[in-house]
């Protein structure tokens, strides 16, 4: 049985992710199947950014968010829920940051670096970091990480690749998916 240092997992977020990968097994040959789906999901992620910036913006639980100053956006605020729109420049300011999130996904190295990334992609979301006036609650967190590992399983489903190689790519983004919705998850810990 091997030793984990539990109080580590809280504190460092190198040690939770080592701990994560290797409890569900997100090894190298996983990070290799989704750094090569780059050719075939990089095309595909303006689509995946405005399949979820559509369903995010279709409940007003999850659009409320949106309307208040983005943290390091410089333009324009909507008045109100009535005003915003998938077009509006702050919308748009987001899905820049959901693009490069994607982009991040398939073409980082998974280094400490990395890890730090996924970490800062939960603290964002909450006034631990960026706007203080902003604070996503867990559960829209999980229901916009289910719609963005929705939509890519839908677009591997579409790949022109043989079913061993899809089935392989999905689970591999279904393991980073769960290691990211714990580094959301964290950062509510002391929110709740």
């Amino acid at each position: 049985m091997k030793h984990i240092d539990e109080s580590a997992l809280e504190t460092d977020p190198q040690a939770r992710y080592e701990f994560l990968a290797e409890f569900i097994g997100f090894g190298p040959d996983d990070i290799k199947r989704i750094q090569s789906s780059a050719p075939h999901l990089g095309p595909r992620i303006p689509e995946l950014v405005e399949q979820t910036y559509e369903r995010l913006l279709s409940f007003d639980a999850t659009a409320r968010h949106f309307v208040p100053r983005q943290h390091g956006y410089d333009g324009p605020t909507p008045p109100d829920l009535s005003t915003l729109t998938v077009d509006h420049p702050q919308i748009q300011f987001r899905k820049d940051h959901l693009n490069r999130y994607f982009i991040s996904l398939i073409g980082r190295a998974y280094d400490a670096k990395m890890v730090q990334y996924l970490d800062i992609v939960g603290r964002i979301h909450t006034p631990q970091a960026g706007n203080k006036e902003i604070n996503v609650p867990l559960v829209q967190m999980n229901a916009l990480m289910g719609v963005i590992s929705h939509a890519l399983i839908q677009s591997i489903s579409e790949w022109p690749i043989d079913a061993e190689t899809r089935l392989r790519t999905i689970q591999a983004f279904n393991k980073l998916l769960w290691i990211q919705n714990d580094f959301i998850t964290r950062h509510y810990q002391s929110v709740a």
